[in-house]
């Protein structure tokens, strides 16, 4: 699984002309699901989200993690992530995970963020997105539970 990291101030998702997700400080999250990824990927990148210090403490240092700062989550999938540009100009997506497990481990990965009492907000898998954001920072960190 790929997730990049976004710190915003501020970030939504539109569907429609329609606002269906919209947050605050925090985190915005594009998740990427890969063919091979499996429960164990979501439980790593759930721990590393809800741990990662990317706010700054009272001398202006990274030290301070989402929960530090009563942040949120704007989760969006993404299986562009997974997009393999190695030959031609056109990316190929063979790599990402069919629609039922991306939306299954996608899902699982909302609810343990939730389970570890952070706001998650998302789109809908699938569907056609706007996504706004201020990043803060900017601050965009990629993880790859591959690269452990």
């Amino acid at each position: 699984m790929r997730v990049v990291i976004q710190k915003v101030t501020q970030a939504s998702v539109e569907i429609d002309k329609e606002i269906v997700g919209k947050i605050g400080k925090g985190f915005t999250l594009l998740v990427g699901v890969g063919q091979e990824d499996t429960s164990e990927d979501v439980a790593y990148l759930a721990r590393k989200i809800s741990l990662m210090r990317v706010f700054e403490d009272e001398e202006g240092k990274m030290n301070l993690a989402l929960s530090d700062v009563k942040g949120a989550i704007l989760s969006i999938s993404q299986f562009t992530l997974l997009a393999n540009t190695k030959k031609g100009n056109r990316p190929s997506f063979i790599e990402a995970a069919e629609p039922k497990l991306g939306e299954t481990l996608y899902q699982e990965l909302n609810d343990l963020l939730v389970q570890k009492g952070f706001q998650v907000e998302t789109g809908v898998f699938g569907a056609d997105m706007q996504i706004s954001l201020v990043n803060d920072g900017p601050v965009t960190i990629i993880l790859d539970s591959k690269n452990k």
